[in-house]
């Protein structure tokens, strides 16, 4: 849609910020607290996991854990890994960018696709803390430079996320079915049940776009809620062409992590990883620090060397968010320059 008069965007924004505190629900305090708390036991239990597996391999190579780790660390080649990184990241942040550029078009603003470029990039540096303040960056530029208002791309990045979300159970049910029958035994009943996880997430996709497009619903308060906005105005083939707009990313990843599990002395083929990548990429939805239900599912998957993968896993998903915040920097000046800027 098109952006409203600049003039106007005050207002506007005001409005959306009464309009989100009187429809946010209240959290109790022991909903905040979960939140809060709960992430950090998903993630010490991970870890716990880890070094329960690590120290169990490191007696049986007559050592400790932590000789045993700078082992392994010594004996990658970090400047060959390094190399793929980087170009794995800058690959990640076009098609991000890409994705971004292509809803906001649709839905709320034609803007040129290099224009987006700066502010996805810095927000990369805000993700590491809190990915949401990153989306809110997105939103506040959006309404600075074209005057949208705040809910509009609320909605937007709400259907990104979702589109994120069956992007990753659709490749995850691939991979599960590639593997279906080459996973380790206490495996199977987690790879088997992604498929129906996935038709399930699936069936309920279906029902929510027939309900939320239908005419009826709309005309209801609900369905004129503005984080509705773009789910009201998507058709199938917009969720379709953002599934396929984000694949080149994970196929390259399938590829780059193949090559770099190599530096780690693993050698799992471009099939193999086709079927493991798009599960533990799967596993990073579930909340926590470190990426650390990531890392711990290369251990489960690849038991053989569970030191080679506990490094692995950790320096191949919380360096690639580094990676992507050192992108930012370089876009960071012109970002503030266009966000404050938009102000005067």
């Amino acid at each position: 849609m098109a952006g409203i008069d600049e003039h106007g965007a005050g207002a506007k924004q005001a409005e959306g910020r009464a309009g989100a505190e009187a429809a946010a629900p209240p959290r109790s305090f022991a909903a905040r607290v979960a939140r809060q708390v709960l992430p950090w036991l998903i993630t010490a239990a991970c870890f716990w996991f880890l070094y329960r597996r690590l120290d169990a391999a490191a007696a049986r190579a007559g050592t400790d854990v932590l000789p045993y780790l700078a082992g392994i660390f010594a004996s990658v080649a970090w400047t060959r890994w390094l190399l793929l990184m980087v170009a794995y990241s800058c690959l990640f942040f076009l098609v991000d960018s890409l994705v971004l550029w292509r809803v906001v078009s649709w839905f709320n603003a034609p803007i040129p696709w290099r224009d987006l470029l700066p502010i996805r990039a810095s927000t990369y540096i805000l993700s590491i803390v809190n990915e949401q303040v990153g989306k809110g960056a997105i939103a506040l530029y959006l309404n600075r430079t074209r005057g949208v208002p705040g809910w509009q791309i609320g909605s937007s990045m709400l259907f990104i996320m979702v589109c994120e979300f069956y992007y990753l159970a659709t490749w995850a049910t691939a991979g599960a079915l590639l593997r279906w029958n080459e996973v380790p035994r206490e495996l199977v009943p987690l790879f088997h049940s992604i498929p129906l996880l996935a038709g399930g997430a699936w069936v309920l996709f279906a029902v929510f776009y027939r309900v939320v497009r239908s005419e009826r619903f709309g005309e209801s308060g609900l369905g004129r809620h503005p984080l509705l906005h773009t789910f009201r105005q998507a058709r199938f083939h917009h969720y379709l062409l953002i599934l396929l707009l984000r694949s080149p990313a994970l196929l390259a990843a399938v590829v780059v992590y193949s090559l770099a599990a190599r530096l780690f002395g693993v050698d799992l083929g471009v099939r193999a990883m086709l079927g493991f990548v798009p599960v533990v990429f799967f596993a990073t939805l579930v909340p926590g620090p470190f990426r650390a239900v990531a890392v711990a599912s290369w251990t489960l998957l690849v038991p053989d060397h569970p030191g080679a993968m506990a490094a692995f896993g950790l320096v191949q998903h919380n360096f690639f968010v580094l990676f992507n915040a050192a992108i930012g920097l370089l876009f960071l000046r012109r970002a503030n320059r266009e966000l404050f800027g938009a102000r005067r």
